[in-house]
């Protein structure tokens, strides 16, 4: 694992949640359409009226589009899931104190002086810094 997949978690996570979106705004979009038309009434007595009606209207090449649009979606979706996944099993096979290191400085993307902060026992920037950088070595 190194540094650039932990800093390319964040945005999987973020990537995954805006697919999802934009796969749900692709199946809202097919258009429709109202019209109306003049009939008789079907009882008696027979007499002419206006009806509206509405519905959905999808040609061959919408629905070819929109499913090339989908495919192309689900499979980004699968490769920043797949990061995800990788990272989320590597973290469960290191020490808890590097897993929040990781955590406070690549998934909450907080400084190194803040992440020493909030390590304590009297960590600074520095250090709390060299040890990831021995730690990924």
């Amino acid at each position: 694992m190194d540094k650039k997949i932990l800093e390319d978690y964040i945005d999987a996570c973020a990537f995954i949640k805006d697919t999802e979106a934009e796969i749900a705004r692709l199946e809202k979009k097919k258009r429709y359409v109202q019209d109306k038309v003049r009939g008789s009434n079907p009882d008696w007595p027979y007499e002419e009226r206006s009806f509206n009606i509405g519905g959905t209207t999808e040609t061959v090449q919408d629905s070819d589009a929109l499913a090339k649009e989908r495919q192309i979606l689900d499979e980004q979706r699968r490769i920043a899931l797949d990061l995800k996944l990788g990272v989320e099993e590597w973290m469960k096979e290191i020490p808890f104190r590097m897993q929040r290191i990781i955590k406070y400085k690549f998934f909450n993307r907080l400084s190194w002086e803040e992440v020493a902060t909030l390590m304590g026992k009297k960590c600074t920037a520095d250090s709390v810094k060299k040890e990831f950088q021995r730690f990924m070595k």
